[in-house]
């Protein structure tokens, strides 16, 4: 869009037109889908106790007066995932929701400080099924747009192609010539000044008080994303633990857990996970969180205790949250995020 001219001129809303309409579109075919699975369609409420318990994930304040004029600091949820986990708790099975989700710190040609999540739940089955899942909307999202693939800038990713599927260990050898696991001790610890050293080999830059979730992030944003979901989709599996905060553990590995990506042309679409349901190791995973992030941002969110309760009864499940915008970006060939979103974040 041209800054001089806002959205809402009807030259420029005639533009991005067909753009809008082929998002209605591949929503339908998503929600359409989903319904021939057995999925219930469920809408979470925007406000929450915690906006989630990342360390580098920032949420929305604000602030709930009740009729006596008291108030409360509430905040708008970064994701729904409390609230439809708390869903499976109360006897949901398959139940997947389109929501409106809220992030700070973050805009860009793939970020916006609103945008629309797509996330589901699959009670009793394994997180493999969920790759599945997300390379059928990825060819959904293709046939909607009459697209034979997926763009983004220069790069295209078929989708129509067997996905690869790599752990983060093999991706990190593969693009930056880092062996990761050697940083990461049985027990799932990580082993900073092993990492560190591995990045002094390879020359990517870091400072003396990184962190290793710091320098692992570092090298997966300069060395290993761009090479991902080139040609077709890529499925990066097995995240390293200290790297899963709301995932359980590979069974018999405890320095990885059920998470994975999916990427096309580069861009990350879609995190998925086993889900946690130990109640106990979940609080002091986010109490660790909660730590870093006042640590380095001087603040901390609240941990949501009825989440936690409901936790303890919450059936094995997987879930997923999608990136829908950028699904559409990617089928559309949009050069940003803002041109498939009906409006624009001022």
């Amino acid at each position: 869009m041209n800054p001089a001219s806002p959205w809402w001129t009807p030259r420029v809303h005639g533009d991005r037109r067909p753009l809008l309409l082929t998002r209605n579109r591949i929503q339908a075919a998503i929600r359409g889908w989903l319904a021939g699975e057995g999925f219930t369609e469920v809408d979470p409420a925007a406000l929450a106790i915690s906006p989630g318990n990342e360390a580098h994930l920032h949420g929305f304040r604000t602030e709930v007066i009740g009729n006596d004029g008291v108030g409360r600091t509430m905040y708008f949820h970064t994701s729904p995932e409390f609230a439809m986990k708390k869903l499976l708790a109360a006897g949901e099975r398959r139940i997947h929701a389109f929501s409106h989700v809220w992030r700070n710190r973050e805009r860009g040609v793939l970020h916006s400080p609103e945008f629309t999540m797509l996330e589901w739940y699959r009670v009793g089955e394994g997180y493999e099924t969920l790759m599945v899942d997300t390379v059928a909307f990825l060819r959904l999202a293709a046939r909607e747009a009459g697209a034979a693939i997926l763009r983004f800038r220069d790069r295209a990713c078929d989708p129509f192609l067997e996905p690869e599927r790599v752990s983060v260990a093999e991706a990190f050898a593969a693009h930056a010539g880092v062996d990761l696991l050697a940083s990461i001790r049985g027990d799932g610890t990580t082993d900073a000044g092993r990492l560190g050293a591995e990045l002094d080999r390879i020359g990517v830059r870091r400072a003396s008080d990184d962190t290793w979730s710091d320098m692992l992030s570092r090298v997966l944003s300069e060395k290993v994303e761009p090479k991902l979901g080139l040609g077709r989709v890529t499925i990066l599996d097995r995240y390293p633990a200290a790297e899963a905060a709301l995932a359980r553990r590979v069974p018999g590995d405890a320095r990885v857990a059920e998470r994975f990506e999916v990427y096309g042309c580069g861009v990350e679409l879609a995190n998925g996970f086993g889900e946690l349901t130990d109640a106990g190791e979940q609080r002091r995973r986010f109490e660790a969180e909660m730590a870093e992030k006042a640590r380095v941002y001087g603040e901390s969110y609240p941990l949501d205790e009825d989440f936690l309760a409901a936790l303890s009864i919450m059936p094995p499940a997987a879930g997923i949250a999608m990136g829908f915008d950028r699904v559409v970006m990617l089928a559309t060939g949009a050069p940003r995020i803002e041109e498939v979103m009906w409006t624009p974040v001022p």
